[in-house]
């Protein structure tokens, strides 16, 4: 066996190893707290790191597909041959798709349910500014524009109302008429065409019918709120903005982007993100170093081991490695069960919140921009996980292995 062999076999059965009284290796009841405590902190940096890493992604791939990047609007109104029509210029400014839009608040009510919404007039252009058509759970996407007063909702809204495709719904509008009754707001009976879920709070907020009618209903027969699109890169508003500001000419434009609404949350979670991995890498550490105490202990009662190893021939280097390996394979040990413990907890802990809602009766994700707890596990922040744990438990290894190299193999042998 050569050295490198032997510098593993004995690390691993001084760690692991049964000893002469049965009981399993080396480690005190202090090491195994502290070996149990690295365990924790990196199954909780998973954890904590796989939610937030939930978040961005859902964030990224289902709200900002659904909803359009940036939207310009005027009160009075886009005349629509002041829409842009030409895509190569917009390509240029980094804009992916542009669709008109009529924007407007109102109520529906239904099996006498009435509930306040957000309007959106839209035809078929609307697919190249959000992939709605995506989300739909019943009836028909965004062809439903094809159906006279045809409308498509949120599924959370639709359970509230109780209707489904088929049913219908009253439409009532700010605007109002006056009747020989006096004023009198603006309704209108609608046939629900398509549900959409999205798991998000769109779903209990938005409401979508075709652009005609929403023209006839607000009375804008040859004009449009305005225009909202989707850029290739979510982050070049700016080229975006000044291009709508250039092609519109509008003195009331206003251009909003999801940044407006949805900027400082994605701030929040990539910092959030950043903090909680430093903060929890730090107790990864203390834990590492926590084993210290153990690895001394081991050392101590190795006395003996190590004073023969010098004497049949071992140098400094070679104890100094067997106690680094071993406080590597220990850190290594710690590390997996780690991992796995807080990837099966990742797994779990969607359909864990799901039933604690159900239990309690009170939506614990109400308060967030979707309806349930998202977990997106990268293999990327496993190995960097990793190497933080293990480089951690190789530094902690090297004051207890430096203290085996300052042994005096004849002083240890007189006193045996």
């Amino acid at each position: 066996m050569n050295g490198s062999n032997l510098t593993l076999f004995l690390a691993l059965r001084y760690a692991f190893g049964q000893r002469r009284n049965g009981s399993r290796g080396d480690l005190s009841y202090v090491s195994t707290l502290a070996l149990a405590g690295l365990v924790l902190s990196v199954a909780v940096l998973v954890l904590v790191t796989s939610v937030v890493n939930g978040f961005e992604r859902e964030l990224r791939e289902r709200l900002l597909n659904l909803l359009p990047h940036v939207t310009a609007t005027s009160d009075l109104g886009i005349p629509l041959p002041l829409l842009p029509a030409d895509s190569g210029l917009a390509a240029q400014a980094g804009i992916a798709g542009l669709a008109p839009v009529i924007l407007s608040n109102g109520l529906v009510a239904a099996n006498g349910q009435v509930r306040a919404v957000q309007i959106t007039g839209i035809d078929e252009r609307y697919r190249s500014v959000s992939s709605l058509d995506d989300f739909v759970v019943q009836g028909s996407g965004i062809g439903f524009a094809q159906t006279p007063f045809g409308l498509m909702l949120g599924s959370r809204l639709a359970k509230q109302l109780n209707v489904g495709v088929g049913d219908s719904l009253v439409m009532v509008l700010p605007d109002q008429r006056i009747s020989l009754a006096g004023a009198v707001p603006r309704q209108k009976r609608f046939l629900v065409t398509g549900v959409f879920a999205s798991q998000s709070q769109i779903d209990s907020s938005s409401v979508f019918i075709s652009l005609p009618d929403a023209q006839r209903l607000l009375r804008m027969p040859t004009k449009v709120h305005g225009v909202q699109g989707r850029l290739t890169d979510i982050f070049s508003v700016f080229q975006a903005r000044e291009f709508l500001r250039q092609q519109l000419l509008i003195p009331d434009l206003r251009i909003r982007s999801w940044m407006t609404e949805f900027g400082a949350l994605y701030q929040a979670i990539s910092v959030q993100k950043t903090t909680l991995f430093l903060l929890f890498s730090l107790l990864i550490a203390v834990a590492a170093f926590n084993l210290v105490s153990g690895l001394i202990m081991i050392v101590e009662q190795r006395q003996g081991d190590i004073a023969i190893l010098r004497s049949m021939g071992a140098g400094r280097v070679q104890v100094l490695a067997l106690f680094s390996v071993m406080g590597v394979l220990l850190g290594l040990a710690g590390t997996v069960v780690g991992i796995l413990v807080g990837v099966g907890l990742g797994l779990l802990l969607p359909a864990l919140v799901s039933q604690a809602s159900a239990v309690l009766g009170y939506d614990l994700m109400g308060q967030y921009f979707i309806s349930y707890l998202p977990v997106h596990i990268l293999m990327a922040d496993l190995l960097l996980i990793a190497a933080i744990a293990v480089i951690a438990t190789w530094l902690a290894s090297l004051y207890p292995a430096w203290r085996a190299t300052r042994l005096m193999p004849s002083e240890v042998l007189a006193n045996e």
